[in-house]
Formats: structure tokens, C-alpha cells, sequence
């Protein structure tokens, strides 16, 4: 299995079930670091978070931040790639058509409103996972177990 550097970006998740769980799977992939942005519960500000990540929060290197575009740019000038995971009708990719780069910086958004156009913009893709249901999303932190694996490839 080819390691990749792997970076995760948490924007303003609401659940901090949904953050327990983005830790979990972080680790599972040996993400480097996860990131924690805007109003996203940290494992110190919500003992919620410990119930889902079950010990991962002290494994995975974390921390939170309030503004994301000089995360972003930090991590284009180290060579990452970044990606937004997102269902964008007009610009978004099916994520089997995404061949992830030896560095990525993966994006996940808010539960009900998604990541926002002008942090779309800063990205290099935007791929989304296609939905053959009725419903037209997957919870954040299942859908970043999908990509997470995919990037393990």
C-alpha cells in the first residue's frame, strides 16, 4: 500500500459525534494531521468527542483553527493537492475519475450546508462520491471513511 501524506480539514461540522468519528477514521488512514476549523467541537471543548473517537484524538495530531484560507495556502505551497469533498452539479468530479496526488489536503463541510463556494474556489478539484439513492448525501464523517480508503490506493 502506497503511504501518501494525508491532511484533513474538518469545516464547521456541527456533531461532535461527527468529529469523533473524522478522528477514528483519520487515524485508521494514518492521516498526518486533522485540522478543526471554525465552529467545529474539539476534543477539549466537547467530551462528546472522545465518546465517538474512542482514544484517537490523543493519536491523531490535530488542532483547530478559526480561518481555513492560510491553512489552504500553506499547504499549496508544500505541494499538496487540495480537494474538496462535495457534490457541486456544475463542478465537481466522480472521485473514480480522481487519481489523489502523493500529498492531499482532503476537505470535508458542514453537515447541512456543505463546504462554501469561495473555499471551493481555493481548491485544486472538487469531487464528489455519485449518490444512486434517493437521499443526496452520506454523512460527513462515512463519506470521508470512502475517500480516506480511496486515497490509500
Amino acid at each position: 500500500m502506497k503511504k501518501r501524506k494525508i491532511i484533513v480539514v474538518a469545516n464547521k461540522i456541527r456533531s461532535a459525534y461527527n468529529i469523533g468519528s473524522i478522528f477514528r477514521t483519520a487515524d485508521a488512514i494514518g492521516a498526518e494531521k486533522l485540522f478543526l476549523a471554525g465552529y467545529s467541537p474539539t476534543p477539549k471543548n466537547q467530551p462528546k468527542v472522545g465518546k465517538t473517537a474512542l482514544g484517537a484524538e490523543k493519536k491523531v495530531d490535530w488542532e483547530h483553527i478559526f480561518n481555513l484560507k492560510p491553512t489552504i495556502e500553506e499547504y499549496k505551497r508544500a505541494g499538496y493537492e487540495i480537494i474538496a469533498l462535495e457534490l457541486n452539479k456544475r463542478k465537481s468530479i466522480d472521485y473514480r475519475r480522481w487519481k489523489p496526488k502523493n500529498k492531499v489536503l482532503i476537505i470535508l463541510g458542514n453537515e447541512k450546508t456543505g463546504i462554501l463556494p469561495g473555499i471551493q474556489k481555493q481548491c485544486d478539484k472538487i469531487i464528489h462520491l455519485p449518490m444512486l439513492g434517493q437521499k443526496n448525501s452520506l454523512n460527513v464523517s462515512v463519506a470521508f471513511g470512502a475517500i480516506g480508503y480511496y486515497c490509500l490506493q
